[in-house]
């Protein structure tokens, strides 16, 4: 069972970290913050599988939800994207005057919040307050992926995601009513119509374009100064591979592993039908390890 936590943010919101505590008095002991994806939380089975390995080796863990997807409307009028690095700034600070004191702060994203992870990695360079990092089935270029799920079979994981995304837009109407344009809002269909007319205006951004090209993880990948591994699947179907970042545009700390096989956060190694091998969170864990 997680411990929750709630931590107030510097403008007045707030956002849940759930903690899986165990020896927090050893020093050599690193501590795992988790990402989620869209729409996603610490309930995820890619979280759950993480927190689940890291339980195994002793570590300490702790699921970071954005905004308003802990299954606590957050208070102000706005909601989570895939450049927010003030609110991962905020709780690396945060973790940094708690119990984890000297320890290694290890980062693993996934999705969306892969793609926060790395953009924050590479706007700090070598400054980082996290000591290594893992992103997994990153969307390093959000234009690219916003046209890659309007084809063939990814059109189903949008619509899934949509049908989340709108519904929270309906729970927050009488607080972004005024803000956005609601009926356009929602009446979105896709991802670029819902990041044009909620995403961008609520955070900032002059339209979709404007938020894709400033968010996307494809232009800091250079400027990572802290070891990184990148973990994708070519045939993920949330980016094309001719969207993939090149190797002049990965940093020397950088590893990156494409396969061509491994969907979007799957990853799974299966001996049986019914003997899946969790593949995922121990290739994580064993990269994590090589740093200590």
């Amino acid at each position: 069972m997680l411990e929750r936590e709630t931590l107030e943010l510097p403008d007045g919101d707030f956002l849940h970290l759930d903690w899986l505590k165990q020896d927090q008095k050893n020093p050599e002991q690193p501590l795992l913050l988790c990402l989620h994806g869209l729409e996603g939380s610490s309930r995820s089975n890619y979280a759950g599988d993480l927190i689940a390995e890291a339980e195994k080796a002793g570590w300490n863990a702790v699921v970071m939800h954005f905004r308003g997807c802990s299954g606590e409307p957050n208070r102000l009028p706005r909601s989570y994207h895939a450049g927010d690095t003030a609110d991962l700034a905020s709780v690396l600070k945060h973790l940094r005057k708690t119990g984890v004191g000297e320890n290694k702060i290890f980062a693993t994203g996934y999705s969306l919040g892969g793609n926060l992870l790395l953009k924050y990695l590479g706007e700090q360079g070598s400054s980082s307050a996290i000591d290594a990092a893992a992103a997994i089935s990153v969307p390093f270029d959000l234009y690219g992926a916003a046209l890659t799920v309007e084809q063939g079979f990814s059109q189903r994981y949008q619509a899934y995601l949509m049908r989340k995304m709108l519904g929270r837009v309906r729970s927050k109407s009488h607080q972004v009513e005024g803000l956005i344009d609601l009926e356009k809002a929602l009446n979105s269909r896709n991802f670029i119509e819902f990041d044009e007319y909620v995403t961008a205006p609520l955070h900032g951004f002059e339209g979709h374009r404007d938020y894709y090209n400033r968010c996307s993880s494809i232009g800091f990948l250079k400027d990572i100064g802290v070891p990184t591994l990148v973990l994708h699947s070519r045939d993920d179907p949330f980016l094309h591979p001719r969207y993939l970042p090149t190797e002049e545009q990965i940093s020397a700390s950088t590893r990156v592993e494409f396969s061509d096989h491994g969907g979007h956060v799957g990853f799974i190694a299966q001996k049986k039908p019914w003997q899946p091998m969790m593949w995922l969170p121990r290739r994580i864990l064993q990269h994590f390890g090589e740093q200590l």
